[in-house]
């Protein structure tokens, strides 16, 4: 069989082509399809040359950087004189050193500081407790915000106890609501004749109120038509069992000022004083705002071996003036139990002024249902 041989056209270097190429036409430039099939099988045929392609170098040498950066910053180069500075140990206050002084400079001008620790005091003080029996009349609102701001100020905790005759009224417990004190409002059942056995009902009625709930603290009375000061109710804390302090009263006829309550040495009760005749056969010679007592004394009575078993309560039966000497004989034997409040019974603590308005008319709850008549008119 003949063969055919086609033979290779010289090439020439120098010679310009037509299509723009600078070099002639060669085999190895282009490949048949099976030459591109077979380059294209061996390329994907070799897995490990293409996992272990461009990624392998610049990972060793991050690792590389690494391990030598965090050598170099592990490595110390100098020595920490001052340890105190890096210290994490919690160290406690030193409380033998009130004030302390501290300095700071600011560019060049130095300021100092005295800062004083502050001692808290979480001794627990004693409750309060204030007994008030009031009646609707024209003064009642003037009288009970009167002694409600004055116990606003005194430090907690203080407890008011008003008490109403019959019916709790509305105005009443609209005035205890806005005063911002913690109150309890009793009423007392008790049918009441004149006013001298209202006021011992309504405190007796208070009592059993203490005494059922075993409230814990010094009890006062405080009428509402009373002027009291602030000190007054700073010094009943101080009471133990039962104190007792001078009470300023302004006599009936309104022109002169009658002292009356216990001479007292330091805190020791010596004596009374008293101005009326008609009171000297009294066996303590007080006013009801006058004395306090401790709470305990109506239900706890073995703790102060009281020598009485039936209840501690005011007496209805006894003439007027007489009900504050019947009630203190059941509370103490005698003047050994007295604590003298303030210590040498030496200030005034609260006024009975007797100022009340007797059957004055105004308007139910203190609200004008109409108009008033315009007596001036503006022209």
């Amino acid at each position: 069989m003949a063969s055919i041989r086609r033979t290779h056209s010289p090439v020439y270097h120098d010679r310009p082509y037509e299509n723009g190429g600078n070099a002639p036409f060669s085999p190895s430039s282009t490949s048949s399809p099976s030459q591109k099939s077979s380059s294209k099988h061996n390329s994907s045929s070799d897995p490990k040359t293409s996992r272990r392609g461009p990624w392998r170098r610049p990972f060793y040498q991050f690792l590389a950087f690494f391990l030598i950066g965090f050598l170099l910053g592990m490595t110390p180069y100098g020595q920490i004189e001052d340890t105190d500075r890096f210290s994490f140990e919690i160290k406690p206050p030193n409380v033998e050193e009130p004030l302390k002084r501290e300095e700071v400079a600011v560019d060049g001008v130095s300021f100092s500081a005295e800062t004083k620790e502050e001692v808290f005091d979480f001794a627990p003080r004693k409750l309060v407790i204030v007994v008030t029996p009031t009646y609707n009349r024209a003064m009642q609102a003037y009288y009970l915000n009167r002694v409600a701001q004055t116990l606003r100020l005194v430090e907690p905790p203080v407890l008011w106890i008003v008490v109403e005759g019959n019916t709790a009224s509305f105005e009443t417990s609209e005035i205890l609501r806005k005063t911002g004190v913690m109150y309890r409002h009793l009423v007392c059942k008790r049918n009441m004749t004149s006013i001298k056995d209202r006021g011992v009902h309504q405190r007796n009625t208070a009592l059993e109120h203490i005494e059922l709930h075993k409230l814990d603290g010094i009890v006062y009375f405080a009428d509402d038509d009373n002027v009291y000061s602030l000190e007054l109710f700073q010094s009943l804390r101080q009471i133990r069992r039962f104190g007792t302090w001078p009470v300023a009263m302004l006599a009936p006829s309104k022109n002169k000022a009658i002292l009356e309550g216990p001479v007292c040495n330091g805190s020791q009760v010596i004596g009374w004083h008293t101005n009326e005749k008609s009171k000297r056969l009294r066996r303590f010679h007080v006013d009801m705002s006058g004395f306090a007592f401790n709470s305990t004394i109506l239900w706890d009575p073995k703790r102060w071996r009281r020598p009485f078993s039936h209840p501690t309560r005011q007496l209805d039966t006894v003439k007027e003036g007489f009900q504050e000497t019947t009630f203190i004989e059941q509370v103490v034997a005698d003047e050994s139990d007295m604590e003298g409040v303030p210590p040498a019974c030496s200030r005034i603590l609260n006024w009975h002024l007797h100022l009340d308005a007797l059957d004055v008319p105004y308007p139910q709850g203190w609200v004008v249902q109409k108009n008033l008549e315009a007596l001036i008119t503006v022209k």
